[in-house]
């Protein structure tokens, strides 16, 4: 019986997965974010620099008063925290299937600018309701689940840092990170799932943001900016990651040779 043709590979499925991919190759993505990450920085901080005037220029609330400006810095942190902690778990998929030292660089990278950022967001969370609600914490099924957020940052590091051998280091906080993916959705969808004292989304909703222009502008100006920062931050952290792992190779090439 004669055999089926080879089947030879589509020219444009194969330039799609080289573009998809080929970034996956550290000495690539050295060479891509090299000239990148600067200016990365620098739209940052011209973000941040309008952002806080916007924030300070604003109105303050009919009800809230001054305390509403506490909103700029509070929603972009508790949104990030939980986007960060989204590429952690993605990088930690890749790292734990595939085994692609870049990507566990990526989940490494990502845990301490996430772990901040979610920080930040409990910090003037309590800041904010001491005024609005009359207490620093209540244990509202939004505050706890971005508490256990922010422990699963902690637990992610802690891991990484307690076990010497970087590789099994690795694949159990890739375990870890994945494990608090189940999470995200109890902090996206806690106020809609559970009667609690945290308001509901404002900004995405059906029918549309209820902010007014006024904190709209300061409040998008300032999410742009933390995410440029924190992509910044992550693709600085990374190119760390990988130089660090270089000179570790070198020197362990060098002591076998010696």
């Amino acid at each position: 019986m004669p055999r089926p043709p080879a089947r030879l590979p589509v020219k444009g499925v194969a330039r799609k997965r080289t573009a998809m991919f080929g970034l996956a190759n550290p000495a690539r993505f050295m060479r891509f974010t090299g000239p990148l990450v600067p200016w990365l920085w620098a739209v940052a901080a011209v973000l941040l620099a309008v952002g806080t005037w916007l924030s300070f220029t604003a109105p303050g609330d009919y009800q809230q008063g001054d305390t509403v400006r506490i909103m700029f810095v509070h929603v972009p942190a508790a949104s990030l925290g939980t986007i960060v902690y989204a590429a952690l778990g993605v990088s930690s998929f890749f790292a734990l299937v595939f085994r692609h030292p870049l990507a566990d660089a990526a989940a490494r990278a990502a845990a301490l600018p996430g772990a901040a950022f979610t920080a930040l967001a409990l910090v003037t969370g309590a800041l904010w309701a001491q005024p609005m609600w009359g207490t620093w914490w209540v244990w509202d099924a939004r505050l706890t689940s971005v508490l256990v957020l922010f422990l699963f940052y902690l637990g992610y590091m802690a891991l990484r840092s307690s076990i010497d051998d970087e590789t099994k280091a690795g694949r159990a906080a890739a375990v870890l990170g994945l494990v608090g993916l189940i999470n995200l959705p109890i902090v996206k969808f806690s106020v809609d799932w559970w009667n609690t004292l945290h308001q509901p989304a404002s900004l995405l909703r059906a029918g549309g943001t209820s902010l007014d222009p006024v904190f709209l502008a300061p409040l998008l100006t300032m999410m742009a900016a933390y995410g440029a920062l924190f992509v910044a931050i992550w693709l600085t952290a990374i190119r760390t990651e990988v130089t660090r792992r270089r000179v570790l190779t070198l020197r362990a090439r060098a002591a076998v040779g010696a």
